[in-house]
């Protein structure tokens, strides 16, 4: 199964729904490890995003100069 691509904003929901059921307690200890994946996967899927856009802004800032 291939991994979803999230757009940053949705990415971002998503971790903050997991990070609500783990304070919650509602997860179980088999489905935690599972989601804390998850939450790892999409953290990096944001600062991949972060990274790309930083360079992105300095490559036009570095153009107008």
């Amino acid at each position: 199964m291939a991994k979803k691509e999230f757009s940053f904003n949705e990415a971002v929901k998503e971790i903050e729904k997991i990070l609500g059921n783990i304070e919650s307690g509602i997860l179980d200890v088999d489905k935690l490890s599972v989601e804390v994946k998850k939450a790892a996967g999409l953290i990096r899927q944001c600062q991949k995003k972060l990274r790309s856009t930083e360079e992105e802004i300095n490559s036009i800032f570095k153009d107008l100069g």
